[in-house]
């Protein structure tokens, strides 16, 4: 049996990926982030360890010790943590984030990849066993967008890609090609709650992936949370990229959205 290793973090992306890899016939040997990962992962892996966000050097050992040549890592860690007392009390965070030029995201994910890589390991795509999770092109609602949510997405594609681009952000909300609010570290549920209460609804929220996106890490996700934040905002309509963009609990999240009337499109660059 092929073994693989997995970092997880936050949400059901880790759950998703550690069930992927067992119907693949993989033996997952899984480090949880505490006060981050899911202890429901704890039931879909073979051996499961907790590690403190700053015990780098644990989380190293523990692949090493379990024979693991391949590492994933799936589900975010709070980006609130990188100014928290741990981090910043932390020798080994801090030798890793002085070899980096600055602290965006592809920027930390991609040093402490070159540390697992010198370490010996392999870090492969996340998305790996999960491409059924990854809609492709076409309305997921039962509503279509109306053409002026058309407009919108389109636009606000574009704008997100730029934003992907700059590594700020990956999603941004528009009204009548206005833009409402980008996001940046706060993440994708708090700029819908923002662009919300800015445009007082009929928001258009535009998820797409990074112009050089690297799959081994920080890829788009939504979920039942991204709809319920959507709806609670009064936005009318989500595009996301298709084929690039993760969609969790797809069965009740469209159900809800066709209850409230939210439209759902993945579409390609326009």
């Amino acid at each position: 049996m092929k073994t693989i290793g997995l970092i997880a973090g936050n949400r059901k992306f880790p759950l998703l990926f550690a069930e992927g890899a067992r119907r693949h016939g993989y033996k997952v040997i899984a480090v949880g982030i505490r006060r981050d990962t899911l202890a429901l992962l704890e039931k879909k892996v073979d051996k499961f360890f907790w590690v403190h966000l700053s015990e780098l050097d644990r989380l190293i050992s523990i692949f090493k010790e379990e024979g693991v040549k391949e590492i994933a890592m799936a589900g975010q860690v709070s980006p609130a943590r990188l100014f928290s007392r741990e981090v910043i009390r932390s020798p080994q965070l801090q030798e890793l984030l002085k070899q980096v030029k600055d602290k965006r995201a592809d920027s930390i994910f991609g040093a402490l990849a070159d540390k697992l890589k010198a370490a010996g390991f392999n870090l492969v795509d996340s998305t790996l066993f999960l491409k059924e999770y990854m809609p492709g092109v076409g309305v997921l609602t039962k509503r279509q967008p109306t053409d002026t949510e058309w407009e919108d997405i389109h636009f606000g594609f574009n704008i997100a890609k730029e934003l992907g681009r700059l590594d700020i952000g990956q999603s941004v909300a528009v009204k009548e090609k206005a833009v409402v609010a980008v996001e940046a570290l706060e993440g994708t549920d708090n700029l819908i709650r923002r662009a919300g209460a800015l445009s007082r609804g009929k928001v258009v929220v535009v998820k797409v992936s990074k112009p050089k996106q690297d799959k081994r890490f920080d890829i788009p996700v939504i979920g039942l949370n991204t709809i319920k934040n959507l709806i609670r905002a009064k936005a009318v309509c989500l595009g996301i990229e298709a084929g690039q963009t993760l969609f969790i609990d797809q069965v009740k999240a469209l159900a809800l959205a066709d209850k409230c009337g939210l439209a759902i499109a993945a579409v390609k660059n326009p």
